[in-house]
């Protein structure tokens, strides 16, 4: 029997041959059954696929459930396909249709000796050349006529190029899409009985023969890698295989010490990654990893090597220490640079006002002093407010306004050095009285106050503003009463004003109050141009009763703030008063 089944095999070809010639299938010949009542026999352990009516699996899923009295619930869709157990064994029907029948799974021990051989169930093919598939266990039974299936198709009907012959199935080409289960149905006569004998067969198309060497793709030639000395490094090699079954595709790598490619010692590696990505091709990947890199790795080359029956392949590196440029520093200096101009944009937009009085007030008066002192009528315009005088402070008021410079009171304060350390009750008085007697008669200068040096009638807002225009300084008193007195911040207001359009002309803030001018809310907020100015201009403080060496560095400041340059009608002026007196 062994011997009739090898010259089949060795003869069979010479016949599939021809019948792919003209695609023509065996004329099939077998026992008549009952269409609605079959029975199916199937191999322990083998694939099985439940058997569909094509009448009624067009339309929808026929289920297959096993009834009978004790027997456990089971059911599978038609044309699904599972390993058949004893326990599948029993009676189907089949839900929509008026098929049922007997499934009956057998045991491999209960073949006979020579009729099972596992070899039978697996069979590979090569593609773009012909093939055969057996139907296992054919040379046990006398009846070769056998009807092929791969899934739920019926090859009987092919729509390719194929043949069946004595229980044969001849592929005329195969291709890589011939991978699959095919089934077999051979049909046994027992006990009057028509028993379809249903065995499954796995085939595997397998591609050609390799005829290229395998391909390295990274690295990517003879290349350098740049590597940090002091931390580990990990050297990969990529490999695309062509399709060899039984050639291992194996990726090494090799260190050549400096660069002697006689002296090669093979480098710990991982355990290589391999992929099938398509048919014809597998992905191998390969690790090496240099735990500690140092100066004595730069001397060596590195060497992935890959090899098949066509030939080998084999790519050289080459590693450089790599300079430390921290991204910190490429990308965090220039949008550092960016944020500081912006910020540094930003904050002179919102502070320019602040900016300009700042500069015009400490950095620009020595320039063309003389020339402009020539041309004003005053050297300060004093601005301030009185408080609800007392009836001492109302008499010296009187006295000075109506009696002049050489009065009795102005006499006395004649006497009063500003710069004298000793305490003297004349620094009781308040500044309002003081200052214009210090800064006229002790020191000099030409004061423009607005009750003495103003014509009245006319308009207050050009009366203030030419007074300004004709001195070279505004000295405010600020307290209080004067933040809250609307003509004494209009004062304040156009000297800021005059100070933004002059270089040379000074402002100077004398506080006599400024823990209550802190207090203060006035009826009607001031303005803009003053809050910011109040911050940044020029300042002294004074508060009467302040120990002497307090009072004479006041003094002090307030003689360095003062313009250097006088208007020369100031001693015209006192001699014309003078004789106006006398």
């Amino acid at each position: 029997m062994q011997t009739g089944y090898i010259l089949f095999f060795l003869i069979f070809p010479i016949f599939s041959e021809g019948c792919c010639v003209g695609n023509r299938q065996e004329k099939r010949t077998g026992l008549q059954r009952d269409a609605t009542q079959q029975h199916y026999r199937a191999v322990e352990g083998e694939m099985f696929i439940m058997p569909c009516s094509e009448s009624v699996t067009r339309h929808m899923n026929v289920v297959c459930s096993r009834t009978g009295e004790g027997a456990e619930a089971t059911s599978f869709v038609c044309g699904s396909e599972f390993p058949a157990e004893a326990k599948h064994s029993g009676k189907y029907t089949c839900s929509g249709s008026k098929l049922f029948f007997h499934l009956q799974v057998v045991k491999r021990s209960e073949f006979s000796l020579g009729c099972f051989q596992p070899e039978e169930n697996s069979v590979e093919l090569r593609v773009n050349v012909g093939g055969n598939i057996s139907c296992p266990g054919l040379n046990c039974s006398s009846n070769t006529h056998v009807i092929w299936y791969k899934g739920n198709t019926n090859l009987s009907k092919p729509k390719r190029a194929s043949c069946q012959r004595s229980g044969w199935l001849y592929l005329c080409q195969v291709s890589e899409y011939d991978t699959g289960v095919y089934y077999c149905d051979r049909q046994i006569s027992e006990q009057g009985v028509i028993w379809t004998f249903r065995r499954a067969v796995n085939v595997t198309a397998l591609p050609d023969k390799a005829s290229y060497p395998p391909r390295i793709i990274n690295p990517n030639g003879n290349i350098t890698e740049k590597v940090e000395l002091g931390r580990s490094h990990t050297l990969m090699c990529k490999v695309y295989f062509p399709f060899e079954k039984e050639f291992s595709r194996e990726v090494l790598w090799y260190m050549n010490y400096d660069g002697n490619m006689e002296n090669m010692i093979l480098l710990p590696m991982e355990e290589p990654q391999q992929e099938r990505v398509k048919f014809t091709e597998y992905k191998v990947i390969r690790r090496a990893i240099i735990k500690q890199v140092t100066p004595q790795h730069l001397n060596h080359r590195y060497t992935c090597t890959a090899g098949n029956t066509v030939g080998n392949s084999s790519v050289t590196i080459r590693l450089k220490e790599k300079i430390k440029v921290r991204l910190l520093s490429l990308v965090g200096y220039p949008v550092a640079s960016l944020l500081l101009v912006a910020g540094i944009g930003i904050f002179l937009h919102v502070k320019w006002l602040e900016i300009q009085l700042i500069y015009r007030s400490h950095f620009q008066h020595g320039k063309h002093g003389k020339h402009d002192a020539d041309e004003k009528e005053f050297d300060v315009f004093l601005s301030y407010t009185w408080s609800p005088p007392s009836a001492e402070v109302e008499g010296v008021l009187t006295l000075y306004s109506q009696r002049g410079p050489d009065s009795d009171e102005e006499a006395c304060l004649s006497s009063i050095d500003p710069l004298n350390t000793e305490e003297d009750k004349s620094t009781q008085r308040p500044l309002e009285v003081l200052l214009p007697q210090v800064l006229e008669d002790r020191w000099g200068y030409r004061l423009c106050l607005l009750e003495r040096d103003v014509v009245p009638g006319g308009a207050y807002t050009s009366d203030v503003v030419l007074a300004i225009q004709r001195s070279q300084m505004l000295i405010c008193l600020l307290s209080a009463d004067y933040l809250s007195d609307s003509n004494a911040v209009f004062v304040l207001e156009s000297g800021v004003q005059a100070l933004l359009q002059n270089s040379t002309f000074k402002l100077l803030l004398i506080w006599t109050s400024r823990a209550s001018a802190s207090l203060i809310q006035p009826d009607s907020p001031l303005p803009t141009l003053v809050q910011r100015a109040l911050k940044v201009l020029p300042s002294l403080d004074w508060t009467s009763g302040k120990p002497a060496r307090a009072t004479s560095k006041f003094w002090r400041s307030l003689r360095k703030a003062m313009p250097d340059q006088r208007v020369k009608l100031v001693s015209l002026m006192q001699n014309q008063t003078h004789f106006i007196l006398t």
